[in-house]
Formats: structure tokens, C-alpha cells, sequence
């Protein structure tokens, strides 16, 4: 059996930016077009012998794709090809969108949980569940929180392929030292935790947040749901400076005065290095992590919140299907998606990437023996939250979001007016870029 892979770029490490890609390649939403697969009768549709598949293969997972698509096409005889579509996800939504119109788009393509929404938006999505049905793919398998990351008014339109979450790391050689004997549960005890360490002297920080450019605005969800908060109620985004997410933020203000940092780069590389005793950081790091350290690494769920218990963002990417594929193709390509997904491959995948396997049932006992804190990670999805609109769905919402978080963590500013200002640029953003889309 194979370790866990060093991954140097996560499943969530390109996540934020992508919402960018919305305002460079603008929906095209004109018109009142009949949406892709809608009327057809998939009784009367035979599967494509021939599809197209565009990955930026997340994880540096090529091997095992290619490995995935030998044992589909000798099970189907359905030809798949696999183009690279990009290092990133951002380049390829970016290059799915360019390619609409064009007859090179692909039947199935990679489309992160931030990149997927632009598309949708310019009708380039197939909404999944006829077709899945019809592929015979059975949906009720899946981690329900990833595969709700892909619904849109009653509809999904993907389904989840390389997912992480995020995780609490924590230093045990640290912690045996400042005779901390377990992790904690709470914000709460992670500040009575850090007290301690901060005691000890065991290293130069007790714990430490990410900088805007590691976007800070996706795990701290988890801070601001404890409390109440979050950075929007679907498109209505006066969550982002009520009083419980203001008190969690202001919590993590008064962190960085006492027992916190703000990284200068990649707090996993503090971590593996010793420099800091804690972090959250993606289930995607835990390889690398592993790689780097030179002490025992502990890990723990999210910590919890006086208004909820270690809620956890979703993260990565999923498999989508072409709008503008032929039904033989859209049929062939559910057939593709649903074998890339079944329990047996996604346990496969996910112990030779380190993403999350997105089935209930899949088996990762092997793994587990190898590396028990992955067993952790996966039974954090039991507590596995969809993420707020405002930072996957909204252009230039995440980086909106970071950049206030790096000047509440590194400045002392009010937090109420901070949050009140970001309120008012979400809205302003929302109104510019997608109201009328949306109408």
C-alpha cells in the first residue's frame, strides 16, 4: 500500500481566486435558450463510444487517472481521452469557458467548488441528476455535504471528486511539554491551550492564522460559524457584520495580541518546521506535513464554537459534465463520472492523493493503518459544511474577505466598521456582477 503523497499545491490551495475568472470571462446569459439535456429521454439514448476528459490533475493525481480510465474503458468500452487542462483550476474554467462554441470543449472537465458557479452561469453546465439516473449512478452514496456543493436552485450539476476539508494540527512534542493532554474541543480551550504553550516557551508562536494570500476566509468559516456568524445567508450577506461573526473575528484579534501570529507564507511550513505549536490547514497538507516534521504530529477536528460544533468548510473540486456535449456523450460521460466516484475509486484515489474519499462507504482501512491521522480528517465529514456564498460564488467576493481578515489580524482596527464596510463591497459586488444574472 502507498503512504499518503506530499501534495505541494492542495485541493484548496487555488480554490478563492477562481471567482475572479467571473469578471475576465463574464457570463453569457443573453437569450432564453432551452437548458442542456432538458426533454431528453435518456431511455432512447446509446453511450458515445468516445469521450474527452479535461483535468488539471489535482494532487499531481495523472498516474492515477490514467490508472482509473485503463480499468473504465476495458469495463465500458467507451475511449476516453485525457487532455491536461491547466495547472490550476482557475486555468481551466478559464479554458472550459474560452472553448465554449468553439467544438473542442470537453465532455467532462475538473471545476473546482469556486470555478464551477462562472460556468453554470454562462450555461456551459449539464444539470446531472437525469443523466446520473439514466448512467445508473447512485447519488445517495455520496458525503452528502460534497455533493450538495454542487446544487443550484433544485439541481446539481457535478458531483465530488478531489475534496478536503480543513484540520487542526498540532505539535504533540509541544504539547507533552507544556502538559497539555489533549486536544482541544473548543476556540474556548484552544485559547487555554495556547496559554500554556506560550508558558512553556515551546516555540515562537502558539498558533497561527494564514496570511490573504493562503485565503484565511475559507477555514476561519469555521471560527464564525462557532459563534453564530457567517460571511452570508446565501445571497443576502448581512450575516458578514452581525454581532456573533464580529465577536468571533474580534476573537481572533485579541489571539494575534496574546498567544497567535499571522504567517508570512504557508503555515504549514511554520508548523512542519517547529516554528509554531498549531494550525488549521487542508487535510491536503497532511502528507507533507508528515514528510517534514521531525516530531509527532497530532491532529483533531475543527474546534467548536459556544454556537456550534467544529462545523468544517467543504473544499476542491468535481466532475462536470459539458452542456454543450451530444446526449450520446453527456450519457457516456455520466457513466465516466460515476466510475471515477464509485466507493471503490474514490478509496483508491484518495489513499494515493490524500483527498477525502467522497463516498460513505468507502473502505480506507488500509490507509488508516498506515496513517491513523487521515482517519481523523475523514471522520470530520460527519460535520462537513457547505461553504457561504460570499466566498465561493460571488466575483471577487473570497479576496474581499481576505484582505479584511489580514487587516483585523495584523492591524488594530474596529471590527464592526471593517465588517460593515465588507457588507457594503459584497453588496455593491453582488449588484454589479450577478444580480441580474440571477433574475
Amino acid at each position: 500500500m502507498k503512504k499518503l503523497n506530499s501534495r505541494t499545491t492542495t485541493g484548496v490551495a487555488a480554490l478563492s481566486i477562481a471567482v475572479l475568472a467571473l469578471s475576465a470571462c463574464g457570463p453569457d446569459t443573453s437569450g432564453d435558450e432551452q437548458e442542456a439535456g432538458e426533454g431528453v429521454d435518456w431511455a432512447e439514448v446509446e453511450p458515445a463510444e468516445e469521450i474527452v476528459f479535461w483535468s488539471n490533475h489535482p494532487g499531481g493525481s495523472v498516474d492515477q487517472e490514467e490508472e482509473l480510465i485503463a480499468a473504465f474503458e476495458e469495463e465500458s468500452g467507451i475511449s476516453v481521452t485525457l487532455e491536461n487542462s491547466g495547472a490550476t483550476y482557475e486555468e481551466t474554467s478559464q479554458g472550459f469557458q474560452t472553448s465554449q462554441g468553439t467544438g473542442a470543449t470537453p465532455d467532462v472537465v475538473v471545476l473546482s467548488d469556486a470555478t464551477w458557479f462562472p460556468n453554470y452561469l454562462n450555461d456551459s453546465l449539464l444539470a446531472v441528476d437525469e443523466v446520473l439516473e439514466a448512467a445508473e449512478v447512485d447519488t445517495d452514496g455520496y458525503v452528502e455535504a460534497l455533493y450538495e456543493d454542487y446544487v443550484y436552485e433544485d439541481s446539481h450539476y457535478g458531483v465530488p471528486y478531489a475534496r478536503s476539508t480543513p484540520l487542526f494540527y498540532y505539535n504533540a512534542d509541544h504539547y507533552e511539554e507544556a502538559g497539555i493532554e489533549s486536544a482541544p474541543e473548543t476556540w474556548e480551550e484552544v485559547a487555554e491551550v495556547s496559554q500554556q504553550l506560550v508558558e512553556a516557551e515551546t516555540a515562537n508562536s502558539a498558533f497561527s492564522f494564514p496570511p490573504q494570500e493562503e485565503y484565511p476566509a475559507w477555514w476561519m468559516q469555521n471560527l464564525i460559524w462557532g459563534y453564530g456568524g457567517s460571511w452570508s445567508d446565501e445571497w443576502d450577506f448581512a450575516p458578514v457584520s452581525s454581532d456573533e461573526t464580529v465577536e468571533a473575528l474580534e476573537f481572533a484579534q485579541d489571539a494575534t495580541d496574546d498567544w497567535a501570529s499571522v504567517s508570512s507564507g504557508d503555515p504549514a511550513d511554520d508548523f512542519g518546521s517547529g516554528a509554531t505549536s498549531q494550525i488549521v490547514q487542508s487535510t491536503g497538507s497532511l502528507g507533507g506535513i508528515l514528510d517534514t516534521a521531525d516530531f509527532e504530529v497530532g491532529v483533531a477536528f475543527l474546534p467548536g464554537g459556544p454556537e456550534a460544533e467544529g462545523e468544517t468548510p467543504t473544499g476542491g473540486a468535481g466532475l462536470m459534465i459539458s452542456a454543450n456535449s451530444e446526449p450520446e456523450e453527456q450519457l457516456a460521460a455520466a457513466m465516466f463520472i460515476g466510475f471515477m466516484t464509485n466507493t471503490e475509486n474514490t478509496a483508491f484515489f484518495s489513499e494515493n492523493t490524500g483527498y477525502m474519499p467522497v463516498q460513505q462507504d468507502a473502505d480506507m482501512s488500509a490507509v488508516y493503518e498506515e496513517t491513523p491521522q487521515f482517519q481523523v480528517a475523514v471522520e470530520q465529514l460527519e460535520r462537513a459544511r457547505s461553504q457561504d456564498n460570499a466566498r465561493v460564488f460571488l466575483p471577487g467576493g473570497d479576496l474581499e474577505l481576505s484582505q479584511t481578515l489580514q487587516s483585523i489580524l495584523t492591524n488594530d482596527v474596529d471590527v464592526a466598521e471593517e465588517m460593515e464596510s465588507v457588507q457594503s463591497s459584497l453588496e455593491d459586488l453582488y449588484e454589479r456582477d450577478l444580480a441580474s444574472e440571477l433574475e
